[in-house]
């Protein structure tokens, strides 16, 4: 008997007002903008002829307004489940802050390791490999949770939160990891 395999769609919510003023986000709140919503209905184009069960968000309502968009199509989806292991990662005392006011006060070195060094924490944040831990112990639960429940998944996650999610599914390494651009209109499919 061929063994079933389960699908995992998972995409970045659309822009917000902090991704477009180039803010630090993190955990803070941001509103999808104009572009953010026309990118959640291309997510939502690109899903429309596939099938999963099951939803993940996070409690920021940028991942919740983009999932909403995507699930018009999907009256297959019997459940939506919060799962804040997927949620961006902390930038903590920059959240809120202007990239480039925050590059001006402490130069160009503590900007790009703050932003983008993997085992660097901005002040009160995570770093990469902070996010990773917590990705990985979700990817361990999701893959159980899809055997058991012989479910598809859709994830409605953040750019940083999925740049760790493909470095475990792809064994990037950290070089590719860091350097990569999440999309707003891109759905990266696994299969477990």
């Amino acid at each position: 008997m061929k063994k079933r395999n389960f699908k995992i769609y998972l995409f970045r919510h659309g822009q917000t007002t902090f991704n477009r003023d180039k803010i630090f986000t993190g955990f803070k709140d941001a509103k999808l903008t104009f572009l953010g919503k026309k990118q959640a209905k291309v997510i939502t184009e690109k899903l429309k002829n596939k099938k999963f069960q099951v939803a993940f968000y996070t409690r920021l309502s940028r991942s919740k307004d983009t999932l909403k968009l995507v699930l018009r199509y999907h009256p297959e989806c019997k459940s939506l489940i919060e799962d804040n292991r997927m949620i961006e990662r902390s930038y903590g005392n920059l959240e809120g802050k202007n990239h480039e006011n925050i590059l001006n006060k402490f130069g160009e070195e503590k900007f790009e390791c703050w932003h983008r060094g993997f085992n660097c924490r901005p002040p009160k944040g995570e770093s990469f490999a902070d996010v990773e831990k917590r990705v990985k112990a979700f990817i361990k639960y999701l893959k159980k949770f899809m055997k058991k429940n012989k479910v598809n998944v859709a994830i409605s996650a953040h750019g940083n939160s999925i740049r760790l999610f493909r470095k475990i599914m792809e064994h990037a390494s950290i070089k590719e990891t860091t350097s990569w651009f999440i999309p707003y209109d891109q759905v990266f499919t696994y299969e477990i």
